[in-house]
Formats: structure tokens, C-alpha cells, sequence
């Protein structure tokens, strides 16, 4: 783009404009103190509040935080702190006896587990043929002839491990 004097007095217009400093009403809401009927004993009373009551005292006490902290009365800075990170919601404190819950809860599902388990080992079968000893002996020295697992297994150089004797011998 060529710079002619032309286009340098439309920039310097522009830049002339854009110094110019409009105001902005504030809003009335936003500089007049809430009344204190209005956040006494917020803590038990907001749980109980309907939503959109929620949100108009939140929405007017943070128009009145953007202004000067100062102007905020004590009331106005308790609620502001007390709605913003207060026991409420998910910060809420749980049940008196949720522990115990808990705890009963998990121990009857222990306890029905070991039911479970209990009625289904009472109906098995016997242990298969494979879980004896001499079997599984059987099973190292046939791994040791295809030399299974060569460097750090049954078919290592000096190997002493049990490999895959896991049961006590048949009586």
C-alpha cells in the first residue's frame, strides 16, 4: 500500500477517534448497598432460597464487588465470601452418619461375597487332574525340553526356581 499523504491523514483521523473516551452508565444496582434484611443469616438460608433468588443476590453483590471493596459494607463481604466458597452445593458437609453407612454397606458386601463364594466352592467339583504335583513336575520337564522362556525362565542355565509346581503331592 502506497503511504501518500492522503492515507496518513485518515490514520491520523482514526487514531484521533479512537482517543476519544465514551462513559458508560453504570447501572443504579450496582452503588447502592443490599439491605441488610436481605443477607442476615444467609448461610441457613440459602439452600432454601429458589434459584432465581440465588442468582439475583449473587449478580447484585458482584456488581458490588467491581466497585471500590471499600464502599462494601461487612454484611456485603461476608455473604460475597460465604456464597462464593461457603459449605453449600458440592463444598457441602456430608450426613452425620454417612461413616457409618459406609462401613455397614461394605461389610455387607463382603458379606455377601463370601456367601457367593462360599455356596459356589460347596457345589464344585473336584480340583482337576492337572493340580497335582506329579503332573506339574511333568509339565517343567517337558518345558525344559522345548526350552521355554531361554533366558530368564525354566529353560535358563541354572535355573532354580519351582517353575510351575504350585500343589502339594498327591497323598
Amino acid at each position: 500500500m502506497m503511504r501518500t499523504s492522503t492515507t496518513s491523514l485518515l490514520r491520523a483521523g482514526l487514531r484521533a477517534s479512537g482517543r476519544t473516551t465514551t462513559t458508560v452508565p453504570r447501572a443504579a444496582a450496582s452503588t447502592h448497598a443490599i439491605s441488610n434484611p436481605t443477607l442476615a443469616n444467609i448461610e441457613k438460608r440459602w439452600e432454601g432460597m429458589p434459584q432465581t433468588e440465588q442468582a439475583e443476590l449473587w449478580m447484585s453483590l458482584r456488581d458490588r464487588m467491581k466497585e471500590n471493596w471499600a464502599d462494601l459494607t461487612l454484611q456485603e463481604k461476608k455473604a460475597a465470601y460465604w456464597i462464593a466458597f461457603g459449605a453449600h452445593g458440592p463444598r457441602a458437609l456430608p450426613p452425620p452418619d454417612e461413616g457409618r453407612k459406609v462401613a455397614l454397606y461394605t461389610a455387607l458386601g463382603v458379606f455377601a461375597s463370601f456367601v457367593v463364594f462360599a455356596t459356589m466352592r460347596s457345589f464344585a467339583g473336584p480340583a482337576p487332574s492337572t493340580m497335582n504335583r506329579e503332573y506339574q513336575e511333568a509339565t517343567n520337564e517337558f518345558l525344559k525340553g522345548q526350552n521355554a522362556e531361554p533366558l530368564t525362565g525354566i529353560g535358563a542355565e541354572g535355573y532354580s526356581g519351582k517353575g510351575m509346581v504350585q500343589s502339594p503331592p498327591k497323598h
